[in-house]
């Protein structure tokens, strides 16, 4: 039997007793919970992994305008700006992550990870983690097989849906993906990599998704490139063996009793937080007449 992954503490002793890995662990629990094979499910993050490279490369050289404007090239300016806060493969991650993310804005190709809303952030990372570290793709691979079995707990724990716990619920979870993923790659262990799930999990805490005019346009770019950031941040200070203090576990149990109490309105339905100020309402309402001028000229499927 499979581990079906209900808790960080069990997957670790779960790898522990069976001497299994935890990529090995995922591919078996993909194997016989989903039905795949193991050739199958690395053809299939293969594929994953180049819609994600491509979806970095379109955003940074494809006009990037959505329909309601407030997403116009912003990856691109950041990619080319001359001025450098930090240093160029910071510039890069940050321009990567915004550039995935804008691709889905403008109703382009991207991988779910775990959400659309949160895509750029999986792709931002591991692009930049290869190129600096000259990785295999097999090792990034494997990386996003970690990132999935994060996923599985998160979900399980708590919540992947910004509808159900917040912006902390989708790009705090593809953060702490991300994070992992960092952490298996560049050769940490169980320990470390779970520990840089928890360090993200508790920088992540609280977020809110607060989508103006109801579009996954902003502050969700933006919130891809930050949380991107922290990825990594938080990878570093696990490899350095800094410990969270609080359990991986209670960290996203707390992120679950976060976004049950956290009020509708601040969980993908436009009525508060940015979407609620003078700007996103009057945004949402330019938007809402465009669509309602344009609705009349468009032919329906008969």
């Amino acid at each position: 039997m499979c581990y079906l992954f209900e808790s960080f503490a069990g997957w670790k002793k779960y790898c522990e007793v069976h001497k299994k890995s935890l990529v090995q662990s995922v591919i078996e629990y993909e194997v016989e919970q989903k039905n795949s094979s193991e050739e199958r499910i690395w053809d299939g993050l293969g594929h994953a992994y180049q819609v994600m490279k491509d979806a970095v490369k379109a955003g940074l050289e494809e006009d990037m305008t959505s329909r309601s404007g407030m997403i116009n090239n912003g990856a691109k300016k950041v990619y080319n700006n001359p001025l450098t806060v930090l240093s160029p493969e910071f510039q890069k991650l940050i321009s990567r992550a915004l550039a995935a993310k804008e691709v889905n804005s403008c109703m382009g190709r991207v991988v779910a990870a775990p959400t659309a809303g949160a895509s750029g952030i999986l792709p931002g990372t591991m692009v930049t983690l290869q190129e600096i570290h000259h990785l295999e793709d097999s090792v990034i691979l494997e990386g996003l097989l970690v990132g999935a079995g994060i996923a599985l707990i998160i979900e399980e724990k708590a919540s992947l849906a910004g509808a159900v716990g917040g912006c902390q619920a989708e790009t705090g979870s593809a953060a702490a993906m991300a994070s992992g993923a960092i952490v298996y790659a560049l050769g940490g262990n169980v320990d470390q990599v779970f520990n840089a799930v928890a360090i993200t999990i508790q920088c992540m805490l609280g977020l809110v998704c607060d989508p103006v005019a109801g579009l996954v346009e902003v502050p969700c770019v933006v919130r891809n490139a930050s949380a991107a950031a922290i990825a990594f941040s938080s990878a570093q200070i696990a490899l350095s063996n800094v410990s969270a203090v609080i359990p991986v576990d209670e960290c996203i149990e707390a992120m679950g009793e976060i976004g049950a109490s956290m009020e509708s309105r601040y969980k993908e339905t436009a009525m508060g937080g940015l979407a609620a100020t003078i700007t996103g309402q009057e945004i949402s309402n330019r938007v809402l007449i465009q669509d309602i001028e344009i609705l009349p000229d468009e032919k329906l499927p008969e």
